[in-house]
């Protein structure tokens, strides 16, 4: 009994100490080492201060802002922790709704999404794209649809009064193709997008 255990209580204290104490440190180490802003979150950093990860999306609202995806991630109820509340872009609990699309209160706040954002880019030229109503299955996808920029730029040119030519040649050149060029969708991160806007136009604070 005992030359039997011996050997399994050994070779598993040589896996764990192998799998899930020498392997994962060296895997972090070489990343970090090969892949040093990636590994660290791929933070944006302005004037000296983190102002987002590339990865995760944030809220823009001012007509000046190119605006993100909806979200549709919560968070605990203040005043009941048995419940939730919408808390968008929450990265500490990215998910869906996980309404089915027959259902009503989907259905509903979609059509809500889709009249909000036709009143907010009243010169749009192009069809709504349905990424600009529509969530993420994560929540906090950074990225637009190259159409969801055009649908918006109208908008943005008019805020910050400048040649909507000027603006699409920015969008153009921050539209990232399709990785590997056939993974995907050609795409435009939000937040470098605004930052961009920024830098070459900067706003009055």
């Amino acid at each position: 009994m005992i030359k039997q255990l011996l050997p399994a209580t050994l070779l598993t204290l040589l896996l764990t100490v192998l799998l899930g104490l020498a392997y994962p440190l060296a895997m972090t180490g070489a990343a970090g080492a090969l892949f040093p802003h990636q590994a660290h979150g791929s933070l944006i950093e302005k004037d000296g201060k983190v102002v987002g990860s590339t990865l995760i999306a944030q809220g823009f609202a001012k007509p000046e802002y190119f605006h993100p995806r909806p979200s549709a991630t919560t968070d605990t109820d203040p005043a009941d922790p048995t419940k939730t509340v919408p808390a968008p872009y929450n990265a500490a609990n990215s998910g869906a709704s996980n309404a089915a699309p027959t259902s009503k209160s989907y259905i509903e706040g979609t059509q809500a999404l889709i009249e909000q954002v036709k009143a907010e880019n009243p010169d749009a030229r192009v069809a709504l794209p349905i990424d600009l109503v529509t969530a993420s299955a994560s929540g906090l996808d950074p990225h637009i649809s190259p159409q969801a920029a055009e649908y918006q730029l109208p908008r943005v040119a008019k805020a910050r009064a400048i040649p909507e030519a000027d603006l699409r040649a920015v969008v153009a050149r921050l539209t990232e193709g399709r990785s590997f060029g056939i993974l995907g969708e050609a795409s435009v991160n939000v937040l470098k997008l605004n930052l961009a806007l920024d830098g070459q136009w900067p706003q009055a604070k």
